[in-house]
C-alpha cells in the first residue's frame, strides 16, 4: 500500500512551499490555543472542587474536557474530510471558546451541571489542538513526517507552559471583571480559543488536506476519496495493519496513563499543603515535557523508526509512574514524575501519529485519525473519571500503579508488529 501523499502529482517545489506555509500557520494557532488549554488545565479541577467540595467530583473537570474531546474528535475529522482542515479546525476552536464562556457563567451561578457542560465544550478546543498535528502531515513526505508534525506539537509549548502560570495575572483580570479569582485563567482560555479560530480561517490557505487529496486523485484516479469511508470499514482497515493498530493503541494508552495521573496531581499536592504557585509550576513542567522536546522526538522518529520511539515512550511512562507513585509528600519528586509523564506522552504521540499516517493511504487517513483521537480521548475520559475514585481508595501511589498497567497492551502489540515485519 502506498504511503506517499502526492507521488508525482504535485511538483516538489510547490509541495515544499505549501507545506512550509501550512506548518507556520498551524504553529501560530497552536501558540494561542495552547494558552487556552494550559490555563484551563491548571484551574479546572480546583473550580470543580470549589463548587462541590468533593475530591471525587473534582476529577470530573478534566474528565469532561477529555470526554468533550472524544465527542468532537470524529465529527471534526469528518468535517475536515468533507470540507478540509480549515473548517474543521476553525469550528473546533470556536466551540472551545463558547465552552469557556459557559464555564464562567456556571461558576458565577454555582451550577455544577452547567459547569460540566461547559467543560465538554472546552474539550472541542482540546480536540482541535490534537487534530492540528494531523494537518501537519497532509502534505509532508515520508522522510519528514515526524519532524513536521512535531514542530506543530512543539508550538503548543509556548502557550501551554504560559497558561498554568497565569493564575496571578488571571486573578487581577478577574477582579477587574468582578469575577472570582479562579475564573481569570478561564478568561484567558476563551480569548486564546477565539484567536485560534480567527487565525485558522485567515491563514490556513490553501487547505492542506484538500490539496493532498486532489494530488493523490490526479496520480491515482482509483484512490479512495477522504470522507467517503464508513467508520466500521476504517476500523477494519486499521485492525488489518499491524503498524496502524500499534499506532492507535500506543496513542490511546499513553494518553490514558497521562490523564489518569495528571488529573489528580493538583488535588494530591493541594492536600499536602502545596501553594497554588507550586502546583502551577508542576503543571507547567509537565506540559513542557509534553511539548518542548517534540522536535527532537520527531527527528528521532524519522531517523530511528517510529516503533522504537513509541516503545521508548511507554518505558518513560513506566518510569514516570514509579517516580510519582513513590514520591509521597516530596513536591520535587512529584514534579519530576509529572515531567517524565509529559515526556513519555510526547514520545508516544509523535511517533504514533507518524506511524499511523505512514501506514495508511491518504483517502483513509482523516477518518482513521478521527477514530484514533476519539479512542484516545475516551480512554483519557475514563481514566480521568476513575482517577478521583482510585485516589480516594488507594492514594496517589495506587493511582500511579493503576495508570502504569495501560502500557502492557502496547508492548504486546509491538511484538505482533515485529513478527509481521519479519
Amino acid at each position: 500500500m502506498s504511503t506517499h501523499i502526492v507521488p508525482g502529482a504535485l511538483p516538489e517545489e510547490t509541495r515544499l512551499r505549501l507545506q512550509r506555509r501550512t506548518v507556520a500557520a498551524l504553529m501560530l494557532t497552536q501558540v494561542v490555543g495552547g494558552v487556552g488549554m494550559g490555563a484551563m488545565i491548571a484551574v479546572g479541577a480546583l473550580i470543580a472542587l470549589d463548587l462541590t467540595g468533593s475530591d471525587t467530583w473534582s476529577g470530573m473537570a478534566t474528565t469532561m474536557i477529555t470526554l468533550g474531546a472524544a465527542v468532537f474528535a470524529l465529527p471534526l475529522a469528518s468535517l475536515a474530510a468533507r470540507r478540509g482542515r480549515r473548517p474543521g479546525l476553525g469550528l473546533g476552536w470556536a466551540m472551545g471558546a463558547v465552552g469557556g464562556l459557559v464555564v464562567i457563567a456556571a461558576a458565577v451561578a454555582e451550577l455544577f451541571p452547567l459547569f460540566l457542560l461547559g467543560m465538554v465544550l472546552v474539550g472541542a478546543g482540546t480536540a482541535t489542538n490534537l487534530q492540528a498535528r494531523h494537518a501537519a502531515v497532509d502534505l509532508a513526505s515520508d522522510r519528514s513526517r515526524g519532524r513536521d508534525l512535531s514542530v506543530v506539537v512543539w508550538a503548543t509549548t509556548v502557550g501551554s507552559v504560559l497558561g498554568p502560570n497565569l493564575t496571578a495575572p488571571g486573578a487581577r483580570v478577574a477582579a477587574l471583571l468582578g469575577l472570582p479569582d479562579l475564573l481569570g485563567p478561564v478568561v484567558f482560555t476563551t480569548t486564546g480559543f477565539v484567536l485560534g479560530a480567527l487565525l485558522t480561517f485567515a491563514l490556513l490557505r490553501p487547505d492542506p488536506l484538500l490539496t493532498a487529496a486532489r494530488a493523490a486523485a490526479s496520480a491515482d484516479p482509483a484512490a479512495k476519496a477522504p470522507g467517503r469511508l464508513p467508520v466500521g470499514e476504517v476500523m477494519r482497515i486499521v485492525a488489518a495493519s499491524p503498524g496502524a493498530l500499534l499506532a492507535v493503541v500506543g496513542i490511546v494508552c499513553a494518553h490514558t496513563v497521562m490523564v489518569a495521573v495528571m488529573t489528580m496531581t493538583p488535588v494530591h499536592m493541594s492536600h499536602h499543603g502545596a501553594a497554588l504557585t507550586v502546583i502551577g509550576l508542576t503543571i507547567s513542567l509537565h506540559i513542557a515535557g509534553m511539548y518542548a522536546f517534540s522536535p527532537l522526538v520527531g527527528w528521532l522518529s524519522d531517523r530511528l523508526g517510529r516503533i522504537p520511539v513509541l516503545l521508548a515512550g511507554q518505558a518513560v511512562l513506566l518510569a514516570a509512574t514509579a517516580v510519582s507513585g513513590t514520591a509521597g509528600h516530596d513536591e520535587a519528586r512529584v514534579t519530576a514524575g509529572l515531567f517524565l509523564l509529559g515526556l513519555g506522552w510526547s514520545l508516544s504521540l509523535v511517533s504514533g501519529t507518524a506511524l499511523l499516517a505512514g501506514s495508511l493511504e491518504v483517502g483513509v487517513r482523516p477518518r482513521a485519525q478521527g477514530v484514533s483521537d476519539l479512542l484516545m480521548n475516551l480512554g483519557g475520559a475514563a481514566a480521568g473519571g476513575l482517577s478521583g475514585v482510585v485516589l480516594a481508595q488507594t492514594g496517589f501511589g495506587g493511582l500511579n500503579l493503576f495508570a502504569a498497567l495501560f502500557t502492557v497492551p502496547v508492548f504486546v502489540l509491538a511484538l505482533r508488529a515485529a513478527r509481521a515485519g519479519r
